[in-house]
C-alpha cells in the first residue's frame, strides 16, 4: 500500500503557474504508476495526467496538454504536477493517485478504477 499526501495548492491568477507535489510513503512507490486527477464542485472527478513507474511515459488529458507537466523523483518518493498558463477552469481539488502493478496500456491510467491509493487532495484556485 502507498500513502499519499498532496501539497502546493493555492490561489493563482489566470496565466500564472503553480506546482503541486505528492509525497508517497511505502516501499512500493518506485514500482507504482502515478496519476493526477481533479474535481470541480458539483462535477465528477476527471483525469489530468499520469506517469509510469520509470517516468519514461506520460499521458495527459487533452484539456491540459501543452500546459501541464507531470514528473517524478523516485529517490524522493515524490510526484509533481507543474501547471503553467493556468485558466479559471483549472480550479479544482487536485488528487494524487497510485497504481500498483503493471501497466500494459498507458491510456488505462486515465481511469480512476485503475488506481489503488489516493491522497486527500489539494485545492487549486485560479482567479480571472
Amino acid at each position: 500500500q502507498v500513502q499519499l499526501v498532496e501539497s502546493g495548492g493555492g490561489l493563482v491568477q489566470a496565466g500564472g503557474s503553480l506546482r503541486v507535489s505528492c509525497a508517497a510513503s511505502g516501499r512500493t512507490f518506485s514500482g507504482a504508476a502515478m496519476g493526477w486527477f481533479r474535481q470541480c464542485p458539483g462535477k465528477a472527478r476527471e483525469f489530468v495526467a499520469a506517469i509510469t513507474w520509470s517516468g519514461g511515459t506520460t499521458y495527459y488529458a487533452d484539456s491540459v496538454k501543452g500546459r501541464f507537466t507531470i514528473s517524478r523523483d523516485n529517490a524522493k518518493n515524490t510526484v509533481y504536477l507543474q501547471m503553467n498558463s493556468l485558466k479559471p477552469e483549472d480550479t479544482a481539488v487536485y488528487y494524487c493517485a497510485a497504481r500498483l502493478g503493471p501497466v500494459f496500456v498507458v491510456k488505462t491510467l486515465g481511469f480512476e478504477a485503475n488506481f489503488h491509493s489516493w491522497g486527500q487532495g489539494t485545492q487549486v484556485t485560479v482567479s480571472s
